[in-house]
């Protein structure tokens, strides 16, 4: 779809005005940038007026800039480097505040996610992880902390999980290569999808393993080996991406599945707690007294 627009571009370049042609000139050359730019960002960015490129979508036959966008990004949807994140990141702020516009964009994603998730996918989801012998959870790269995160309080519910926590390919098969049709894995990615994760996740559901795949999108290259599609929007924030929609997505996971089995994960937690206060864990107003220089 992406390509057919941009030969559509092509094919209606003549007719177009002057100032269309600079956004015409501008998307062919800078697809993949202002495939992320609003239509106020991309006119100044280009010299013309943001209502000139809402009416340069319309010509194009498209509901709308945003429709016109949506189009655009399918050309792009995984492509941008890190310096192009930057620049298109740079553009949309502007001279906003920043913690406003970071906090509204990850407002909006938790909604739209909410809105997004199949209940049906995250109950079976759940049902999946209670079933399983071993959980296997894995995330590179950005999503690492995302994959530790649920690795660490899920391995307050269950027995057995096991966090796939390196990036070296070959190490990833190692850590994986016993997973079986009863085991499950979770896999967590988003633009730019890593390579390392579809690759294990390929293997893991090959072994017949049961696959929960969290990511943003039904393109995803993790939704074809998916048992089950968690889908959770993120955004980029600068060069980085905001994962603070997938991060409550799998606090929901966790919650549910803790749940679940409520009476062992109180045990657990009890006996946990004994530890933790024996060995001083914690920092507490008793051991602070306790350790404080005359």
């Amino acid at each position: 779809m992406g390509k057919q627009l941009l030969q559509e571009i092509a094919e209606k370049y003549g007719a177009f005005s002057k100032g269309n042609k600079r956004i015409a000139d501008f998307i062919t050359e800078h697809y993949e940038v202002a495939a992320f730019l609003t239509a106020a960002a991309l006119g100044q960015k280009i010299g013309v007026s943001e209502s000139t490129v809402v009416r340069f979508a319309a010509g194009l036959g498209y509901r709308g800039y945003p429709d016109f966008q949506a189009h655009l990004r399918d050309l792009v949807k995984s492509s941008l480097t890190s310096a192009q994140r930057l620049e298109v990141a740079n553009a949309n702020l502007g001279e906003t505040d920043v913690i406003d516009a970071a906090m509204a964009a990850d407002i909006e994603m938790i909604r739209a996610t909410r809105e997004l998730i199949s209940r049906e996918a995250f109950s079976a989801s759940v049902d999946a992880l209670h079933k399983a012998k071993r959980i296997y959870v894995l995330g590179v790269r950005s999503c690492a902390s995302l994959a530790g995160f649920a690795a660490f309080y899920l391995n307050l519910v269950y027995d057995e999980v096991r966090l796939v926590n390196t990036t070296s390919m070959s190490e990833i098969f190692e850590q994986l290569c016993r997973i079986t049709k009863d085991d499950v894995c979770i896999a967590i990615s988003f633009p730019r999808y890593s390579r390392q994760t579809v690759n294990a996740l390929r293997y893991a559901a090959g072994q017949g393993a049961q696959v929960i795949a969290i990511t943003d999108s039904e393109d995803s290259p993790l939704a074809p080996l998916a048992t089950q599609l968690l889908l959770a929007k993120s955004n980029m924030v600068s060069f980085l991406d905001s994962l603070t929609a997938p991060l409550s997505l799998i606090n929901a996971l966790i919650a549910a599945a803790a749940q679940r089995k409520q009476d062992v994960v109180y045990k657990n937690l009890q006996k946990l707690e004994d530890i933790w206060g024996e060995y001083q864990v914690y920092q507490t107003q008793e051991n602070n007294t306790e350790t404080r220089i005359p």
